[in-house]
């Protein structure tokens, strides 16, 4: 019987609060953001965590920090990857995305956001995330899973969906209509191979922090 997997993105930004693509930038977690990090651990109070991987983003840690501090797993060791680092949005970087989808109609826009091998100028497609998440989670996450070990990882959204489609084994088409939205906890159960043998979903309340 191999451990638990568990997916989960950071809370939410100061840039995903403005509707500003962020990537790779170095953005702190809002106050709601760092609410939801605290919601998301009391979800996992009941699942010891044996290991975490996070991104090289600080929003990434911010929100393992607030899951551990909430489930009362101080003792946790993690270690920081930039496979799991966000997808980098080249040129977009830091434009708001409403703007952008004025300026380039819905079709371009959702082609960008959500699809598998749409280019971005000096940025990456979903299908390079995926290059180099799957053999992180194959080569370092998977022989932890086999060794009965429960491991989180914190991540971002694209990094998530890369792990979603080589998980549950979705097609180029399917994962174009998948989204990991914030607050989602997935926890997952894998043969040998890192596929999927049965998977949990826990959410949050999509609340602002008390005042």
């Amino acid at each position: 019987m191999n451990g638990h997997l568990i997916v989960v993105r950071h809370g939410e930004s100061e840039w995903n609060a403005e509707g500003r693509w962020t990537g790779t930038t170095d953005v702190h977690l809002s106050s709601k953001g760092f609410h939801e990090a605290a919601l998301l651990g009391e979800k996992l109070k009941d699942i010891p965590i044996d290991k975490a991987y996070i991104s090289q983003q600080i929003r990434t840690k911010e929100t393992l920090e607030g899951i551990l501090d909430a489930s009362k797993q101080y003792d946790v060791s993690y270690e920081v990857t930039p496979a799991l680092n966000e997808r980098d949005y080249g040129e977009l970087t830091g434009k708001n995305k409403w703007q952008v989808q004025k300026e380039i109609g819905e079709e371009a826009f959702e082609n960008i956001r959500r699809g598998w091998n749409y280019p971005v100028p000096g940025g990456e497609t979903l299908k390079d995330v995926y290059s180099r998440v799957i053999p992180f989670y194959a080569h370092t996450v998977l022989p932890l899973l086999k060794d009965n070990q429960t491991v989180l990882l914190v991540s971002h959204g694209n990094a998530v969906r890369a792990l979603i489609k080589y998980i549950e084994s979705k097609s180029d088409k399917e994962i174009t209509k998948t989204e990991m939205i914030f607050g989602t906890i997935l926890i997952y159960n894998v043969d040998d191979k890192g596929k999927l043998l049965d998977k949990q979903e826990r959410h949050i309340a999509s609340a602002p922090p008390p005042a």
